[in-house]
């Protein structure tokens, strides 16, 4: 603009989101603001439904709806109006969103899906999961055809819960209203089939994430790093890490993947070269970077290493926490070291957990290999106590769904069925 070009609304569009991706609402509230008031271009009703949407998130719903009543009437139409309910939402306030739906049917506007799509998420947790059937069948009546963003949605909270079957109803359902799947639905159900161990099904839906891939999307690479890490395919992690550190920006997250994977692959040499370049590249900020190499120091029983590397997170001034101790009594564990484990165990039961990390892969599975390994010294009452987590988290269906010898052919001829339809 500085050098006499013209601001044009694509500038705009690209602008404001991009500036929506890093979060930063009061940058782009103070473009559109500009927009507005200096007019470099006739405002649309894109413009304003941006505004309205950076005025709500940074002042609230009254500020929000005080400016839309101030909009121009040609302008107050369904992509305002849908801007508005999905405010309402992303604030929580579902009463006031059910209003304004109300009165978009009145009108005659449709929906978005990512009204309903919100709506959703917002009622995915436990207690308020059942009325999703609900939300759908509204779905159905305002005529809103479901987005594959809807489906993924539906997959991933069926994936968070370990319930790998009705996970593959909601992809059957996607099928058979001819959405095409992408390669985030692929991600949900490659990582949920190796979860349950189903490996040979892995690999199939790996194949269909490769395949759907568009461009270098960093968060579908590391899906496929951990992917491949549970595949045990060392040549194509590499291919794969090599492509993430081709990227102009590589996140220490892909650093602590990639460690992980290379080391439940047994590359331990590997693992502690990408630990030693994210140390001098990223630097260590946090315990999250720690118990990446902790967690493989300790798979594999060299605790003397895991050791130190706890030493040294200390000394730089982090805290251990429940997962330390956990990945350390794993470590214990392999080394032999029985006594030292209950310690230990007993001693990362003192932190909280919350139900995010509690649920979560990698806690599920070091719980299962210690639990393992005390099944094997016969000590029943610390299994039991392992398993109280597993229920609570409804990881058991997994760990016997993987451990049904019908279930891996079963997975593959059911895939054979999704992709001859």
């Amino acid at each position: 603009m500085r050098d006499g070009f013209p601001v044009r609304g694509a500038d705009v569009f690209h602008t404001i989101n991009r500036l929506r991706k890093l979060n930063f609402n009061k940058r782009a509230l103070e473009v559109m603001e500009w927009v507005i008031r200096e007019r470099p271009y006739r405002p649309r009703e894109l413009d304003y439904s941006y505004l309205v949407e950076f005025t709500s998130k940074l002042h609230g719903i009254p500020h929000g709806e005080n400016l839309f009543t101030r909009v121009p009437v040609e302008f107050q139409n369904e992509l305002l109006y849908n801007n508005l309910v999905i405010a309402c939402l992303d604030k929580g306030v579902i009463r006031r969103s059910f209003e304004y739906m109300k009165r978009m049917r009145e009108l005659g506007y449709p929906i978005s899906h990512l009204v309903f799509n919100r709506l959703i998420i917002l009622h995915s947790s436990p207690g308020r999961r059942k009325m999703i059937p609900s939300l759908l069948n509204q779905m159905k009546a305002d005529k809103v055809t479901p987005h594959v963003s809807t489906y993924n949605i539906l997959m991933k909270i069926e994936a968070n819960e370990h319930n790998l079957e009705n996970l593959m109803r909601f992809f059957d359902r996607m099928k058979r209203v001819q959405v095409e799947p992408n390669e985030i639905s692929y991600c949900i159900l490659a990582t949920a089939h190796a979860v349950a161990r189903l490996y040979a099904a892995t690999e199939m839906y790996v194949e269909a994430v490769e395949k759907s891939m568009t461009g270098n999307n960093w968060s579908t690479l590391d899906v496929l790093v951990i992917l491949y890490g549970y595949l045990g395919s060392q040549k194509e992690l590499e291919r794969i890490w090599d492509i993430i550190k081709g990227l102009p920006f590589v996140r220490s997250k892909s650093y602590m993947l990639a460690i992980e994977a290379f080391g439940r692959i047994g590359e331990l040499n590997r693992a502690e070269e990408i630990w030693s370049e994210m140390e001098s590249l990223k630097g260590l900020k946090s315990v999250e970077q720690f118990n990446s190499m902790m967690t493989v120091y300790c798979k594999h029983g060299v605790l003397d290493k895991a050791s130190r590397l706890y030493k040294n997170m200390k000394t730089k001034g982090y805290k251990p926490n429940a997962i330390t101790y956990r990945h350390l009594t794993l470590g214990c564990l392999k080394s032999g070291k029985a006594e030292q484990a209950l310690k230990t165990l007993e001693l990362g039961m003192r932190f909280p957990v919350n139900k995010r990390v509690g649920n979560s892969t990698p806690w599920l599975e070091t719980t299962l290999s210690i639990a393992e390994l005390f099944a094997e010294k016969g000590d029943v009452e610390n299994v039991e106590r392992l398993f109280e987590e597993f229920h609570k988290a409804k990881y058991c269906r997994m760990i016997l769904g993987g451990a049904n010898p019908d279930a891996e052919t079963y997975s593959l001829l059911k895939i054979t069925e999704q992709f001859q339809t």
